[in-house]
């Protein structure tokens, strides 16, 4: 696939190494579940006790939306087949590396220049991170989600020819979880909408067909999550609610946000657990990496331009509008910080994309400025040679 976009060598180096740094994550996800717990095991083995059977057992009576659907996904592989937990990891981090595989391509095709910190290149270093490749190692909804949204975004950059490929993906995604396709499906429509480089004929037919599916699903999620309605609030509630005594602050993690006003509650989310939260190895990994966003974060107001808002990759424009309702939502509601680290991973690469490439659409433009200085320079020492050398004729 590298080779087909034409990506640079090093790059398909990089997606070489990062299928191995991906294997291994699998491996290290087996045994943190293992020692230290987690669903993902009763997703494999099927025994999410949250999810009765009635009758005799079979495939399709797993058939559902959210944790019936990746029993569904793991009854074959399972039960059937008889694979060992480890396997099934291997096999659901392989999506998760097929997703990240999406993003990098993309990232590689669409990103006009790079930016160093510290003399380190930030493509490819931001698709390393631990906490990154760690929740997308594993059974469970967070593999499924990472993979079939960057499908989506992979789809929705080339929409006249994948359009087929987003309609998978986005099955996918609102399968697993309901509210995450909502929010998908409604990002895209406002960004098809306010964006500028999708044709108006397309710009239309699709922005219709992304706002009938907005409408026509949302009665549908509201069934399914058994909400009243479809609101942030309604949203925020049902987040709390499924995180359940996750959020107490007495659970190893756990944050009082009860009396956090909304920007701090934000920020908790989007940058914490910060070095002094570190409880265990992989909330110390996710400090680094949460230190990285907080770092990068700061060069959103010196960067901000329309013209880079108005030239950014399309999968970019509905990745960042998607990030915004999610992350008010799940701010809202989540109090844990292993649960914030689990459920950010979902859509925080498409924030840490949409800040890069603010820097390098910047970086662009004054590297083009100081070229056109250059040759304005040039062409006037070359005027002046030219008015010199007429001088010297005519003495």
């Amino acid at each position: 696939m590298a080779k087909k976009f034409g990506l640079p060598q090093k790059y398909q180096y990089h997606l070489h190494y990062l299928l191995f740094y991906h294997l291994f994550f699998s491996l290290f996800f087996t045994w943190y579940i293992l020692n230290f717990g987690g669903d993902s095991q009763g997703y494999w083995r099927l025994g999410m006790q949250q999810v009765l059977i009635h009758g005799e057992e079979t495939w399709m009576k797993y058939f559902g939306e959210s944790t019936t659907f990746i029993l569904w996904l793991c009854y074959i592989p399972s039960k059937v087949f008889g694979l060992s937990y480890i396997t099934g990891n291997i096999l659901f981090g392989f999506l998760g590396f097929i997703g990240i595989r999406y993003l990098f391509i993309l990232t590689a095709e669409y990103f006009p220049l790079n930016h160093k910190i510290l003399n380190i290149p930030l493509f490819p270093a931001i698709f390393y991170m631990a906490n990154f490749n760690f929740w997308t190692a594993g059974v469970g909804k967070d593999a499924i989600c990472f993979w079939a949204i960057a499908w989506f975004m992979f789809a929705v950059q080339k929409y006249n020819s994948r359009w087929w490929q987003g309609l998978i993906a986005f099955f996918f995604v609102y399968m697993a979880r309901p509210h995450m396709g909502q929010a998908l499906i409604g990002g895209t429509a406002f960004a098809i909408i306010l964006g500028s480089e999708i044709r108006r004929e397309y710009k239309f037919v699709l922005g219709a067909l992304a706002l009938f599916g907005t409408f026509y699903l949302s009665s549908h999620t509201m069934e399914v999550l058994e909400l009243d309605d479809l609101s942030l609030d309604s949203l925020v509630a049902y987040t709390g609610e499924k995180v359940g005594n996750l959020n107490d602050s007495h659970v190893g993690s756990g944050v009082d946000m009860n009396n956090y006003s909304l920007p701090l509650k934000i920020f908790t989310y989007m940058y914490r657990p910060i070095f002094i939260d570190a409880h265990n190895i992989m909330a110390f990994l996710s400090s680094i990496e949460n230190a990285l966003y907080l770092w990068l974060s700061l060069f959103i107001v010196r960067n901000w331009t329309p013209e880079a808002l108005r030239d950014m990759p399309v999968f970019l424009k509905v990745g960042f509008v998607t990030f915004i309702p999610v992350t008010l939502a799940f701010a809202n509601s989540l109090g844990n910080l292993g649960v914030i680290m689990r459920m950010k991973n979902m859509m925080m690469i498409y924030f840490v994309l949409f800040i890069l490439f603010l820097i390098v659409y910047n970086k662009k433009l004054r590297y083009q400025k100081h070229l056109e200085k250059q040759r304005y320079y040039q062409k006037r020492q070359e005027i002046i040679a030219q008015k010199a050398a007429a001088k010297e004729e005519n003495v």
